[in-house]
């Protein structure tokens, strides 16, 4: 049975999709098949033929170099950059869960080892709306996931961190870990951000991110163990 795991963030545009890309990644090059998957992704760019590109996907893939092929990694792909309920209420075609559910079900049938599920913008995103409503929380939930938490390593870190793990501890939902985005090196700073956020939440901090790393740095065999089936 595949192992899986939820990525979110405390924003959009923390970094989530390069993150996953790294996460994939590293199990891929350790020698098992890792597997992405998406929801809903909004703010893509058509193809010649006028299909929509699933663009965060298409990032994960080209990083990652798994073989999965680009269609199976999200069911739902808008064109306008706007939250899921709000581009499928323009475009059509809304979010439900059980097709969500259903193409996750069918990457584990394909016999993935590893499935990593990148979240749309932070954990209380609305995924749908007008058809009835569905919450990014109330979603992972339902799938039993675990989650890992993509935070930015700079200024306001630790409230944004702290919000979201106390949220999702208030939801019901299990947090992994956290990686943190966007760090440098040697900056006193973001360690003692790092530092604060793991003791006002107890949630241990699994890797940092520079911009422009191509490697996650991290135990291969420790992130794997964070998955659950």
């Amino acid at each position: 049975m595949s192992r899986k795991i939820f990525i979110t963030g405390t924003g959009t545009d923390i970094g989530k999709t390069y993150v996953s890309g790294l996460v994939v990644k590293k199990i891929h090059d350790v020698g098992f098949r890792s597997a992405y998957y998406k929801a809903a992704m909004s703010g893509n760019v058509r193809a010649p033929d006028g299909s929509l590109i699933p663009g965060d996907a298409a990032v994960v893939k080209k990083m990652s170099q798994t073989p999965e092929p680009l269609p199976d990694m999200c069911p739902y792909v808008y064109e306008h950059a706007y939250s899921p309920h709000l581009a499928s209420r323009i475009e059509g075609n809304p979010v439900e869960f059980g097709k969500v559910h259903e193409g996750l079900q069918k990457l584990e049938l394909q016999g993935w080892d590893f499935i990593t599920m990148e979240g749309s913008g932070g954990i209380t995103c609305p995924l749908s709306f007008d058809s009835g409503e569905l919450y990014l929380d109330e979603m992972v939930k339902k799938l039993g996931l675990t989650s890992i938490i993509v935070a930015d390593a700079g200024l306001g870190t630790i409230n944004y961190v702290v919000l979201t793990v106390n949220y999702m501890k208030d939801k019901g939902l299990s947090v992994a870990g956290i990686i943190y985005n966007h760090c440098h090196k040697g900056s006193a700073f973001e360690d003692d951000n790092i530092f604060m956020c793991t003791h006002l939440t107890g949630v241990p901090e699994i890797a940092r991110v520079s911009d422009g790393d191509t490697s996650l740095d991290c135990d291969a065999a420790k992130l794997m163990d964070l998955y659950r089936e």
